[in-house]
Formats: structure tokens, sequence, C-alpha cells
């Protein structure tokens, strides 16, 4: 047998996953500013896992105002939140320009916020509501004007999701919807816990505020990562034989299910007040 003959022989390679195809897709297809993004969410979602690898070398505590909980739960929630928001924005009918500039705005407030907590972790100082000293209460500041930004920014990209796009599948345009409300919640729960301290804070109760600073925490981290989950299923189930109307039940009680978590949170975090 010749080598051509062999050569010819050879048993083709075997075809990707469908899935793989569609993900590689997403960052081929995607634009510019979509995949810078992604780059730097993947950037945020590094620096969250190191600072876990720092909080299990060195020890220390993981609850309270100075710990190594928040650079690596901001790091890593602010990542996904980025990456997250430039994919499901690639969906939303906006002007590029629109477009462009919301998610140009989110990504650099995402490292001021995530970069901000990391300082103060390192400095062993708190990162919100510290009104101790001009630097610390600065840091404090910015990282409040940063969440306000961050509604104003993503309450745009809200609003073009509710407004929705006729020629989009009814299921993912349902989960556009569905995760950009729950974004919403959790961006307001934030902003609650947020003005709560600061008001104790203002009134001198500087460790009370520390103590009542995360009285929605739970709600807030459940909420925030709709806008992930469920446009990703409704991206999963294209995947699938299933028709369109099956795919939007699904996705319709998979929100209705995503809604009661919120609601069951909001309870617990009331009632453990």
């Amino acid at each position: 047998m010749t080598a051509a003959t062999s050569a010819s022989a050879a048993p083709p390679h075997p075809a990707p996953p469908a899935w793989w195809v569609a993900v590689r897709e997403i960052w081929t297809h995607g634009r510019r500013i979509e995949r810078v993004c992604y780059v730097l969410g993947l950037v945020l979602i590094t620096s969250g896992a190191f600072h876990f690898t720092v909080f299990f070398i060195r020890g220390g505590p993981w609850e309270g105002p100075v710990s190594w909980r928040k650079p690596t739960t901001f790091g890593l929630s602010f990542g996904l939140t980025l990456i997250a928001v430039a994919w499901v924005a690639s969906s939303l009918k906006l002007s590029e320009r629109t477009r462009a500039l919301a998610l140009g705005i989110f990504a650099a407030d995402c490292f001021v916020e995530v970069g901000g907590i990391t300082l103060q972790a390192w400095r062993h100082v708190p990162s919100h509501i510290d009104m101790q000293g001009s630097f610390n209460t600065g840091v404090s500041m910015t990282l409040a004007v940063g969440g306000g930004i961050l509604v104003l920014v993503l309450g745009r990209l809200a609003f073009a999701a509710f407004r929705g796009d006729p020629d989009q599948a009814p299921s993912m345009r349902l989960a556009l919807r569905a995760g950009f409300l729950t974004l919403m919640i959790g961006l307001l729960s934030g902003a609650a816990m947020i003005a709560r301290g600061t008001s104790e804070a203002n009134t001198g109760h500087q460790q009370q505020a520390y103590q009542d600073l995360g009285f929605l925490k739970l709600v807030h981290g459940i909420s925030l990562h709709g806008v992930l989950v469920l446009p990703t299923l409704a991206w999963a189930l294209t995947l699938t034989s299933w028709p369109e109307p099956k795919r939007t039940r699904t996705v319709a009680l998979a929100a209705s299910a995503y809604g009661i978590a919120i609601a069951a949170a909001l309870v617990f975090d009331l009632a453990t007040m």
C-alpha cells in the first residue's frame, strides 16, 4: 500500500459538537466591543479566582467588611456579568454607537468597582461606606457613583430588551426581558443596601452601618445573574430539535422559577434583618 493510498484511507476527523461551534461563533461573529468585553470579563474572573487562592493560602475572615470575600465574589460576579451583558447586548435592537458606548462605559465601570474593592481589601480597610479619612471616603464615594452609573447604563439596555425585536425568536425575546428584569432587581437591591449603610454612617453609626450593609445580600446575588442564566437557556434550547413554542414555554417556566427564587431570597433577607 502506498503512502498516498494510506492517507486517502485515513478516517475523517470527527466534526466538533454543535454547542462548541455555536460558542465559537459568538466570538467570531462578535463586534469588536463585544470581544473586548469578553476578554475583560475573563480578566475580572481571573482576579476573583486569584483572590480566592489568596484567601485559601493566607486564611483570614470570609465574612465582614474587611475580608477576601469581596475581591473574590465581586471579581467573579462582575466578570460573568460583563461577559453576559456584552453577549446579550448583541441581540438587542440598538444603534452601533449606542451599543459601543453602553458596553464601553459598563466595562470601565466594572473595573472601577472591582478595582476599588480590591484596593481596599489589600489595604485591610472596608471598601463601602468607609467615611474615615479622605482617601477611604473618596473610594467609597467613587464606588457609590459607579453603582449609579451601572443603573443608568444597564437601564438603557433593559429598555431595549423590553422594547423587543419582532425578528427575534419569542423564547430569546422572553429570556432577555426576564433576564434584564432580574438584573435591575439586583442593581436596585444593591443601591438600597448602599443607601441604608451610607445613611447610618453619616449619622455616626459606622459599625452599625457595616453590620446592616448586606441586609439584601442573598436577593442581590441571585437576581444579578438572571441575565446570564435565562438567555443562556434560550440559546441552549436552539441546539435542540424542540419547536419554538416548546422552547418558549420552557423559558417561561424557568423565568417563573427564577422569580420565585428571588422572592424567597427577599423573604429570607427581610426575616433575618
